[in-house]
């Protein structure tokens, strides 16, 4: 089976988001955390912003984005990560 690349928008004050890269953490899934709150570059931090509206435009976190957007899951949802890591 192909390794998935996973990313996650997500912000530094968010308990959600806390629990999503904790529980890939414990699932030992290897992941790529964006905190978008904690960018201190203004042109870096509109670039990432825009990247993350492009797969949620609600900019709701955490957003996890699994193949460049095959998959994208808002919110806490491990179920809805595993079945799209599985596909």
């Amino acid at each position: 089976m192909r390794k998935k690349k996973v990313r996650v928008y997500a912000l530094s004050t968010c308990g959600w988001c806390r629990k999503t890269v904790g529980w890939l953490k414990e699932n030992n899934i290897a992941a790529e955390v964006i905190y978008t709150d904690v960018i201190e570059d203004e042109a870096e931090k509109e670039k990432v912003v825009a990247c993350a509206k492009k797969y949620n435009p609600l900019l709701s976190f955490p957003t996890v984005v699994i193949d460049n957007g095959e998959h994208v899951i808002i919110g806490f949802a491990p179920e809805k990560i595993r079945e799209a890591l599985k596909k």
